[in-house]
């Protein structure tokens, strides 16, 4: 199936300003940059002297950028600290105009942030704060009375769980029976914990990696690909899934057709830099895509598009309208 470029432009005509929610995980990432002239005289480690600090969003704040490049609004639902990193993580929001109306703070947990020392180009250092137990009931009803709120507003929703604790079964059962009562479609990248949880939604998207993983299986050539998507489907009752492999692209299932692949595309990547963020890329640009009118099939090949221009870039960027535009000319 080819995508005119009239095609796309009409896509993106129809899908600028529509609202989608993003419930998940929410996380600040921090880049220190620096060098390293001498070995400390207090241990046996480097020196690292500080030139400068960035600060941008992961996580489920990653996804929500992606969709404000490609001109969709927003809506992050999630949780935060009261602490130093929360400011950083709400100064980034409001640089990049997001919403942070769904942003909740939460005293009795840290912002999830992670940082990363870089030095002479080389990555020599992560350091991780956070809590990965599940929110407290209070944060919970919280986000499903704002979620109850606003969900007329919502042309879809997408729960994008890295398993630090905010899409807890209770809230991913609630989250999920809400939307389909209203008719919203649900849009999941999941992690290992909550796997099993997202059942009904309309796209499921695992890669291969976490597919592997939680069906104990190995997954290498088609057949396994297709073994597994099928079984996922028959446990999930997804209406699509999205089974995302890496360099060998993705492969589309469809639940009414008899859980049949209905696409298979390799990556459309030319160089590959970088595929840190291609998952949310993914996620983001299949959300934004099918608001737009586009179908399925359409959407995911265009979210291959996407993510193959994403990963010629290094470090965690999102992917802009310009951009996928610019690649169907």
């Amino acid at each position: 199936m080819n995508i005119t470029e009239a095609k796309l432009k009409n896509i993106f005509k129809c899908s600028k300003g529509k609202k989608i929610a993003i419930i998940g995980d929410v996380m600040l990432d921090k880049y220190v940059y620096g060098t390293i002239s001498r070995i400390s005289p207090e241990a046996p480690v480097p020196v690292i002297d500080v030139d400068k600090t960035e600060y941008k969003l992961g996580g489920a704040a990653n996804v929500a950028n992606n969709i404000k490049a490609l001109e969709a609004e927003p809506i992050l639902i999630g949780v935060i600290g009261n602490d130093y990193d929360s400011k950083h993580y709400l100064d980034v929001m409001k640089m990049l105009k997001l919403s942070t109306i769904g942003i909740l703070n939460d005293t009795t947990r840290p912002t999830t942030a992670k940082t990363r020392v870089i030095a002479h180009a080389q990555h020599v250092l992560r350091v991780d704060s956070e809590i990965k137990e599940n929110i407290s009931s209070s944060s919970r009803k919280k986000i499903l009375s704002f979620f109850k709120k606003n969900i007329g507003s919502f042309e879809a929703v997408i729960l994008q769980d890295y398993n630090k604790g905010v899409l807890t079964p209770e809230l991913i059962k609630e989250i999920i029976l809400i939307s389909r009562k209203n008719k919203k479609p649900v849009y999941v990248d999941p992690k290992f914990h909550n796997f099993f949880e997202y059942k009904d939604v309309t796209v499921f998207k695992p890669n291969r990696k976490e597919t592997s993983d939680i069906l104990a299986m190995k997954i290498d050539g088609e057949d396994s690909v297709k073994q597994a998507g099928r079984q996922l489907i028959d446990k999930l009752n997804c209406e699509y899934l999205v089974l995302t492999r890496g360099e060998k692209g993705m492969m589309l299932f469809d639940k009414e057709k008899d859980k049949t692949v209905i696409l298979n595309i390799p990556t459309k990547a030319r160089k590959v830099a970088d595929v840190s963020g291609a998952g949310d890329t993914v996620i983001s640009t299949i959300a934004v895509m099918l608001a737009g009118g586009a179908n399925m099939i359409e959407a995911v090949m265009l979210a291959n598009q996407a993510a193959g221009i994403v990963c010629e870039e290094v470090g965690i960027i999102p992917i802009y309208k310009q951009a996928l535009m610019d690649s169907y000319k």
